[in-house]
Protein backbone atom coordinates (compact mmCIF):
# COMPACT_ATOMS: atom_id res chain seq x y z
CA UNK A 1 0.00 0.00 0.00
CA UNK A 2 0.91 3.51 -0.05
CA UNK A 3 0.10 6.37 2.02
CA UNK A 4 -3.37 7.92 0.58
CA UNK A 5 -3.75 11.34 0.38
CA UNK A 6 -6.58 12.90 2.23
CA UNK A 7 -8.68 16.15 1.56
CA UNK A 8 -12.70 17.19 1.93
CA UNK A 9 -13.83 15.22 -1.08
CA UNK A 10 -12.07 11.45 -0.14
CA UNK A 11 -11.44 12.43 3.90
CA UNK A 12 -14.84 10.76 5.47
CA UNK A 13 -15.45 7.78 2.70
CA UNK A 14 -11.83 6.61 3.10
CA UNK A 15 -11.86 7.05 7.21
CA UNK A 16 -15.91 5.98 7.80
CA UNK A 17 -14.63 2.17 8.04
CA UNK A 18 -11.61 0.68 10.11
CA UNK A 19 -8.79 1.81 11.67
CA UNK A 20 -7.16 5.21 10.00
CA UNK A 21 -3.85 7.13 11.25
CA UNK A 22 -4.37 10.47 9.98
CA UNK A 23 -1.39 12.80 9.37
CA UNK A 24 -2.16 16.64 9.22
CA UNK A 25 1.75 18.41 7.85
CA UNK A 26 2.60 20.96 5.69
CA UNK A 27 5.37 20.90 2.56
CA UNK A 28 7.24 23.83 5.06
CA UNK A 29 7.22 21.77 8.53
CA UNK A 30 10.38 20.34 8.81
CA UNK A 31 9.32 18.11 11.59
CA UNK A 32 6.37 16.47 9.51
CA UNK A 33 9.09 16.09 6.71
CA UNK A 34 10.75 14.02 9.22
CA UNK A 35 7.91 11.88 10.35
CA UNK A 36 7.23 10.29 6.66
CA UNK A 37 9.33 8.03 5.81
CA UNK A 38 8.41 7.09 10.03
CA UNK A 39 4.46 6.89 7.93
CA UNK A 40 6.16 5.21 4.90
CA UNK A 41 7.76 2.38 6.84
CA UNK A 42 4.65 1.61 8.82
CA UNK A 43 2.39 1.48 6.69
CA UNK A 44 4.93 -1.43 4.65
CA UNK A 45 4.67 -3.68 8.33
CA UNK A 46 0.89 -3.20 8.85
CA UNK A 47 0.19 -4.46 5.28
CA UNK A 48 -3.45 -2.94 4.42
CA UNK A 49 -4.55 -3.79 8.67
CA UNK A 50 -4.97 -0.07 9.07
CA UNK A 51 -5.13 2.70 6.04
CA UNK A 52 -2.63 5.94 6.84
CA UNK A 53 -3.54 9.06 4.74
CA UNK A 54 -1.75 12.43 4.90
CA UNK A 55 -3.91 16.03 5.45
CA UNK A 56 -1.83 19.16 3.92
CA UNK A 57 -3.20 21.63 6.63
CA UNK A 58 -2.24 24.33 3.84
CA UNK A 59 -4.97 22.68 1.00
CA UNK A 60 -7.58 21.59 3.68
CA UNK A 61 -7.88 24.27 6.21
CA UNK A 62 -11.26 23.63 7.05
CA UNK A 63 -9.76 19.77 8.22
CA UNK A 64 -7.67 21.07 10.11
CA UNK A 65 -10.07 23.00 11.58
CA UNK A 66 -12.76 20.57 12.31
CA UNK A 67 -9.51 18.18 14.71
CA UNK A 68 -8.92 21.25 16.00
CA UNK A 69 -5.06 21.09 14.52
CA UNK A 70 -3.22 24.04 16.03
CA UNK A 71 0.37 22.34 15.98
CA UNK A 72 1.57 19.89 13.50
CA UNK A 73 2.76 17.20 12.54
CA UNK A 74 -0.72 16.20 14.35
CA UNK A 75 -1.68 12.72 14.15
CA UNK A 76 -4.60 11.05 15.02
CA UNK A 77 -5.88 7.49 15.66
CA UNK A 78 -9.28 7.46 13.83
CA UNK A 79 -11.83 4.12 14.31
CA UNK A 80 -14.86 4.36 11.93
CA UNK A 81 -14.49 7.54 11.77
CA UNK A 82 -13.77 8.91 15.32
CA UNK A 83 -10.83 10.11 17.09
CA UNK A 84 -9.48 6.97 19.28
CA UNK A 85 -6.29 8.96 20.13
CA UNK A 86 -4.24 12.04 19.43
CA UNK A 87 -0.82 12.76 19.55
CA UNK A 88 1.06 16.32 18.04
CA UNK A 89 5.09 16.07 17.61
CA UNK A 90 7.07 13.25 15.99
CA UNK A 91 6.26 9.86 16.94
CA UNK A 92 8.07 6.76 17.05
CA UNK A 93 7.08 4.41 14.74
CA UNK A 94 6.42 1.94 17.94
CA UNK A 95 4.31 4.63 19.58
CA UNK A 96 2.21 4.42 16.14
CA UNK A 97 2.57 0.76 15.76
CA UNK A 98 0.88 0.68 19.58
CA UNK A 99 -1.71 3.09 19.01
CA UNK A 100 -2.70 1.29 15.48
CA UNK A 101 -2.86 -2.04 17.09
CA UNK A 102 -4.81 -1.31 20.76
CA UNK A 103 -7.32 0.04 18.08
CA UNK A 104 -7.14 -3.30 15.47
CA UNK A 105 -7.35 -5.13 18.88
CA UNK A 106 -10.38 -3.38 20.32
Amino acid sequence: MALVTLDSSNFEEQTKEGVTLVDFWAEWCGPCRALTPILEELDQEIAGAATIGKVNVDDNSELAQKFNVMSIPAVFILKDGEVASQFVGVQTKQVLTDAINKELAG
